[in-house]
C-alpha cells in the first residue's frame, strides 16, 4: 500500500524532483511546487518561473497515464498565469495553451476543470493571449462542457472563462468566436445560479461595449427580455452587469434602443434611480441619458414612464457622480426634445437643482448646464413664454449665478454666461438700473 507523506520540499528538491524520470517523484515535486504557489501571502510565482520549471510542467500536462500529475501541473500553471502579464507570458511561451485545451476533453473532471481555470487566467490577461486561446480551438470544447451534466461549481468556472474570451475590444474577439459563444451565453442566461448569471451578463456587457455590429449580434439572439428581468434581480452581482449590458445596448442605433424599450427597460430604469447603491443609480442615469439622446418618440416614452421625478430627485440629492449622469440625461433631452417636451421637463422641477449645480468646480458640467438653460430659454421664446421663464429662473437665483459666471476663470464658461445674459436677461439688468423702477420685463 502506498502512503503519501506530506513532506515540505525545498526549491532545489522541487527542481530535482520535477526533472526526475520517476513519475511519482515528479508528482510529489509538482505538488510541492503547487502548494508553494497556492500560498495566500506572496506566493513565489517568479521564483518558480525563474527556476525553469514551466517546460516540465507543460510536459506533465500531456501525461495522460498520470492524471494526478496532470492536475498538479495544470494547477501550478493556473497559479502562475494569475500573476503579472510577464508571468502569464511565460506560461504561454512555454507552450501551455494547446495541451491545456486538449485537457478539456480529459475523462477526469478535476483535471478538465483545472484546465478551464488555467485557460481563463490566460485569456483574461488581454486580447493577444485571449486570441491565442481562441485560435487553439478552446471554444468548441468549452461549449461541449456547458451542454454536459457538470456540477455548478465547474459551470461557474466555464462561465467565467467564456466571459474572459469575450473581454477586451482592442481588438474585439473574432466574429466567428462571438457567433460560437452567443448561443451558449443565451442558454446560461437562464441558469438559476447567481455566479453563472453574473459572469454570463459580464460576457454580454463586453460584447456590447462600443460597437453597433456586436450590439446587433447580441440583440438578435433575443436576450433583451431576459436582461430586463435580471435588472430587477436583488443580487448586486447580477443586477450590475445586466444593467451595464442594457446600458451598452442603448448606446447603439435608434432601432437597437427601440428594441430595448420594447423589452421594457423603462419599467425598471426609473426605479433603479432610487436604488440604495449610488453605483446602480449612476448606471441607470447613464442608460437613461442614452435613451434621451434618441429621437423624440424615445424622449416621449421616457416622459411617459415617469422617469422625470426620480431624475430630478437625483439631481437634487444624489452623489455627484450620479448627478453628472443625470445632467447628461437632461442635456440630451433638451437637445433632441420638442418645445412641449422641454416645458414638461421644466414643470417636473429640473431648473432648481440645475441652477444649484452652477457653483460646482467641474467646468464641463457647468458648461453643459448653461447650454441646457440656453435651450430651455429658446424653447420658452418660441411659445412666447420667455418672460415667465426668466422670472422663474430669477426666482431660483439663476440670474445671479449666471452673471457671476461671467467672471469665471474658464473663458468658455464666461463667454457662455455672458451670451445667455445678453440674449435673455439684458433687459432685466437694464431696467434694474432705472431709478424708481422695479419692473422686471
Amino acid at each position: 500500500m502506498y502512503v503519501s507523506l506530506q513532506v515540505s520540499l525545498t526549491l532545489q528538491e522541487i527542481i530535482n524532483g520535477v526533472n526526475a524520470s520517476d513519475p511519482e517523484l515528479c508528482f510529489q515535486a509538482t505538488q510541492a511546487a503547487r502548494k508553494m504557489l497556492s500560498r495566500e501571502k506572496n506566493p513565489p510565482l517568479k521564483l518558480i518561473v525563474d527556476a525553469g520549471l514551466i517546460p516540465r510542467l507543460v510536459e506533465f500536462l500531456k501525461s495522460s497515464l498520470h492524471p494526478r500529475l496532470q492536475l498538479e501541473a495544470a494547477w501550478a500553471l493556473t497559479n502562475i498565469a494569475s500573476g503579472t502579464s510577464e508571468l502569464t507570458r511565460a506560461v504561454v511561451d512555454g507552450g501551455a495553451i494547446q495541451p491545456l485545451v486538449e485537457l478539456l476533453s480529459s475523462p477526469h473532471m478535476t483535471v478538465c476543470e483545472q484546465a478551464v481555470w488555467a485557460l481563463g487566467n490566460i485569456a483574461g490577461d488581454g486580447p493577444k493571449f485571449r486570441d491565442n486561446v481562441i485560435l487553439s480551438d478552446a471554444i468548441p470544447h468549452l461549449l461541449t462542457l456547458v451542454s454536459s451534466s457538470i456540477p455548478v461549481t465547474f459551470l461557474r468556472n466555464i462561465a467565467w472563462t467564456l466571459s474572459n474570451l469575450c473581454r477586451n475590444k482592442n481588438p474585439y474577439p473574432s466574429d466567428h468566436a462571438v457567433k460560437q459563444m452567443l448561443p451558449a451565453l443565451f442558454h446560461l442566461l437562464w441558469h438559476p445560479d447567481g455566479e453563472v448569471l453574473s459572469d454570463t451578463c459580464w460576457a454580454l456587457s463586453y460584447l456590447t461595449d462600443g460597437c453597433d455590429t456586436r450590439i446587433g449580434q447580441v440583440v438578435d439572439t433575443g436576450v433583451l427580455p431576459r436582461l430586463v428581468e435580471l435588472m430587477s434581480n436583488s443580487e448586486l452581482n447580477v443586477l450590475t452587469p445586466s444593467l451595464r449590458t442594457v446600458g451598452n445596448i442603448v448606446t447603439g442605433t435608434d432601432h437597437q434602443t427601440q428594441l430595448a424599450l420594447d423589452a421594457g427597460i423603462l419599467a425598471v430604469l426609473p426605479q433603479l434611480l432610487t436604488h440604495p447603491r449610488s453605483s446602480i443609480q449612476k448606471e441607470a442615469a447613464w442608460a437613461l441619458s442614452n435613451v434621451a439622446a434618441g429621437p423624440r418618440q424615445h424622449i416621449q416614452q421616457l416622459i411617459a414612464c415617469g422617469a422625470l421625478p426620480p431624475l430630478v430627485a437625483v439631481l437634487e440629492n444624489g452623489e455627484f457622480k450620479v448627478q453628472k449622469e443625470a445632467v447628461w440625461t437632461v442635456a440630451n433631452f433638451t437637445t433632441g426634445g420638442t418645445v412641449d417636451q422641454l416645458i414638461q421637463l421644466v414643470q417636473a422641477g429640473v431648473l432648481e437643482p440645475l441652477i444649484n449645480l452652477l457653483t460646482i468646480p467641474d467646468t464641463k458640467i457647468v458648461l453643459i448646464i448653461l447650454d441646457i438653460l440656453f435651450f430651455i430659454l429658446q424653447a420658452a421664446e418660441k411659445i412666447s413664454q420667455k418672460e415667465n421663464m426668466c422670472l422663474l429662473i430669477e426666482g431660483l437665483g439663476g440670474i445671479d449665478r449666471i452673471e457671476a459666471l461671467q467672471l469665471h476663470e474658464n473663458r468658455q464658461i464666461a463667454l457662455t454666461a455672458l451670451n445667455i445674459t445678453e440674449r435673455h436677461f439684458c433687459e432685466t439688468t437694464f431696467e434694474w438700473q432705472l431709478p424708481g423702477s422695479w419692473k422686471l420685463f
